[in-house]
C-alpha cells in the first residue's frame, strides 16, 4: 500500500505559505519600483529601501491572517496570500511612521528607511539640518508608499468584490484605530504622567492592527459568521494588549541582541507605558526625582537607565505591568479554548503561550 502522509498541522501549513507571502511582497515592490520610468532614480531607491524593511520580522500579522483563514476551513491559498501580504505591508507602514515620531533610524537591528537615507547622504558635505530634513522626507514618503500599497495589494487581488471590500474596510479600521492611539500617545506627552492611559493606547495603537484585523480578515475570507468574528475580536484585543505590555518591558529590560532594539530609546523618549505610569504612581519622593531626572533625557546613558530600572523594580511597577500582561494572555487563551473551533483554537493557544514566553 502507498504511504499515507500524516495530516499537516495548521502551523506547518502557515509556515509553508509565509515564504509565498514574502515572494508576493517582493514581486509587488519590484513591479511598483519599475512602473514609473519617468520618475527619478531616487523613486526606485525608495522602493528598494521599503522592500528592505520586510526582512527580520516576526510575521505575526500575516501569520494570523493565514491562521484565521486556514483554521476556519479556508482551502485556497491564492485567495488569502495577497491579504496576508497587505497585513505585513500595513505593519511596515506603521513602523516607518512610528519611527519618524520616535526619531529612530534603526529597526530590527538594521537601518530603517530614515537610516538608509542618512547613509546615502553621509559622504556629502551638507548642513546637518538639510540632512535631517532629507531623512524625514524619505521616511514619511516611504511610509506613505507602504500605506497606499496595503490597499493596492487587496484591490489588485482576484478576490470576489464583497471580500475585497470587507478587507479594505478592515484596513481602514486598523489605520483609524492606530492613528487614534498614536494621537493619545503623542499628545499625552505634554500631560501629567498620572493622566496617561497606556492600556487604551495599546488597544488602539497595537491590538487592532496587529491582532484583531489580521485575524478578522482571514476569518472573513473563510466565511466566519458574526459570532465567530466577535470572539476573534475579543481575543485579538486581549492578545494585542498583552503583546504591547511585554514589548514595553523588553524595550527597557530586554536583550538587545535578541530584540534588535536599544534598551535606551524608550527611556530617552520618555515613553508613557503602563509600567512607567505605575512607577510614577507608586514612587516615593526620591524615586520620583530619579524618574524626573532621566525619563525623556535624549542623552540618557546606561548608568541613568540602570537607575530608572531600579525604580521600576523597587516600586513593583514592572511586575504589576507583567501581571496585567499575563491576565490578558489568560483571557485570550480562555476565549480560544472555549469559543474557537479546532484546529484554530489549539494553534492560537500555542501562539499565545509563545508570545507570553518572551517575558520570561
Amino acid at each position: 500500500m502507498p504511504d499515507v502522509a500524516a495530516p499537516r498541522t495548521l502551523q506547518s501549513s502557515i509556515d509553508a505559505l509565509l515564504p509565498r507571502v514574502h515572494d508576493h511582497l517582493d514581486a509587488y515592490v519590484e513591479q511598483a519600483r519599475d512602473a514609473m520610468p519617468v520618475a527619478a532614480p531616487d523613486y526606485a531607491r525608495l522602493w528598494d529601501h521599503l522592500g528592505a524593511q520586510f526582512a527580520g520580522g516576526k510575521d505575526l500579522r500575516p501569520a494570523l491572517t493565514l491562521a484565521g483563514y486556514l483554521g476556519l476551513g479556508g482551502d485556497d491559498p491564492d485567495a488569502v496570500i495577497p491579504v496576508a501580504a497587505a497585513m505585513e505591508m500595513l505593519h511596515t507602514a506603521m513602523l516607518v511612521h512610528d519611527d519618524i515620531l520616535d526619531q529612530d533610524e534603526v529597526r530590527r537591528g538594521r537601518p530603517n528607511i530614515a537610516g538608509l537615507r542618512r547613509a546615502e547622504l553621509s559622504g556629502l558635505d551638507l548642513p546637518p539640518a538639510t540632512v535631517d530634513s532629507q531623512v524625514r522626507a524619505a521616511a514619511l514618503l516611504g511610509g506613505d508608499l507602504a500605506l497606499s500599497s496595503a490597499y493596492d495589494l487587496i484591490a489588485r487581488s482576484t478576490l470576489p468584490a464583497h471580500h475585497r471590500i470587507a478587507c479594505l474596510d478592515l484596513v481602514t479600521r486598523a489605520i483609524r484605530s492606530t492613528i487614534a492611539g498614536e494621537l493619545l500617545d503623542v499628545y499625552g506627552d505634554i500631560d501629567p504622567m498620572e493622566q496617561a492611559d497606556p492600556l487604551l493606547v495599546s488597544a488602539l495603537k497595537t491590538a487592532w492592527y496587529s491582532c484583531v484585523v489580521p485575524l478578522l480578515a482571514g476569518a472573513r475570507l473563510a466565511g466566519g459568521d458574526p459570532t465567530m468574528l466577535a470572539h476573534l475580536e475579543r481575543l485579538g484585543l486581549a492578545l494585542g494588549v498583552s503583546f504591547q505590555l511585554i514589548d514595553d518591558d523588553l524595550g527597557v529590560f530586554g536583550d538587545t541582541a535578541v530584540t534588535g532594539k536599544s534598551r535606551l530609546s524608550d527611556l530617552r523618549a520618555g515613553k508613557r507605558t503602563e509600567m512607567m505610569r505605575l512607577a510614577w504612581e507608586r514612587a516615593d519622593a526620591s524615586q520620583r526625582a530619579t524618574l524626573e531626572a532621566h525619563l525623556g533625557d535624549p542623552d540618557l546613558d546606561e548608568d541613568g537607565a540602570a537607575a530608572v530600572r531600579e525604580v521600576l523594580i523597587a516600586t513593583g511597577a514592572r511586575e504589576a505591568a507583567l501581571r496585567t500582561a499575563r491576565m490578558r494572555t489568560r483571557e485570550a487563551s480562555r476565549i480560544a479554548a472555549e469559543r474557537i473551533p479546532a484546529p484554530l483554537s489549539g494553534h492560537l493557544v500555542a501562539l499565545i503561550d509563545g508570545l507570553q514566553s518572551r517575558a520570561s
